[in-house]
């Protein structure tokens, strides 16, 4: 038999999947779910707290509880490679014109909000060891969020290394104000003599910390992706590092494999 806050559950999902709620709408209050069904608040909020889990229902603080809207789903494909360095020897305008996200969405230019904040750190060990240099080494870190106009929460967070000794010799590299970089990373490094020779992708998955849980707006119980890539230059040198963290909710990994013919 069925508990009291399913059974709430079950009605308020199947007004949601049937249509009588929209994403958008704002679902009854507790105090009148309350009355409706006769439950008590406990119960009311058990049931809630089931559809929250879903991924359904979302809460807004201070506004109250609302139907979840589908958010823009982002397949991130290895192919982008190869895109990404194509596209770093087009002529500005076709750079100007579309970028790894829009690539990865299928959203334009102007349905996006774009952020870069970049900062000079000494690099911590941990780091240091991945790009191949000395502990205390002098890096560029920058940090990218880049979301839908009509979402709230970005679709991934990116921290990016660059080593500073590598491409101080074009100021602009070192200035956040010159963002969103027509062609991105691949063509920075290619003004100062740069060649991507390989990608180098590790994919792993954990529960969010809080701090990231709300950044990413994720439902209670939603993993992330964690994506660590490194790119390799023509001499076989790291030559920049990131670390994303994607919303497993929200998110496909495709990895294609083209195989040599008998």
């Amino acid at each position: 038999m069925a508990k009291a806050y399913e059974e709430i559950a079950d009605e308020l999902r199947a007004r949601i999947r049937g249509g009588l709620l929209a994403p958008g709408d704002r679902l009854p209050s507790e105090a009148d779910l309350i009355r409706s069904t006769g439950r008590s608040g406990p119960t009311v909020q058990q049931a809630l707290r089931v559809l929250q889990s879903e991924g359904l229902i979302e809460r807004q603080h201070g506004r109250g509880t609302f139907v979840r809207r589908p958010r823009v789903r982002v397949r991130r494909s290895n192919a982008r490679h190869q895109w990404e360095k194509d596209r770093a020897r087009a002529p500005e305008r076709q750079r100007l014109a579309t970028g790894a996200t829009e690539h990865d969405t299928g959203l334009t230019v102007d349905d996006l909000v774009f952020h870069a904040a970049y900062r000079e750190i000494e690099a911590p060990q941990e780091i240091a060891a991945a790009l191949g240099v000395a502990k205390g080494t002098a890096l560029v870190e920058r940090a990218y969020r880049t979301r839908y106009s009509a979402e709230r929460n970005p679709f991934g967070l990116v921290t990016s290394y660059l080593i500073r000794g590598l491409v101080e010799g074009n100021p602009d590299l070192l200035d956040e104000a010159k963002e969103p970089w027509p062609g991105g990373t691949s063509n920075q490094l290619r003004t100062v003599g740069i060649e991507i020779d390989r990608v180098e992708e590790r994919v792993t998955a954990r529960p969010p910390t809080v701090e990231e849980a709300a950044e990413l707006g994720l439902p209670p119980g939603t993993s992330v992706l964690v994506l660590r890539k490194i790119l390799y230059d023509t001499d076989d040198r790291v030559v920049e590092m990131s670390d994303v963290t994607l919303p497993g909710d929200r998110t496909e990994m495709l990895f294609t494999t083209h195989l040599e013919r008998w």
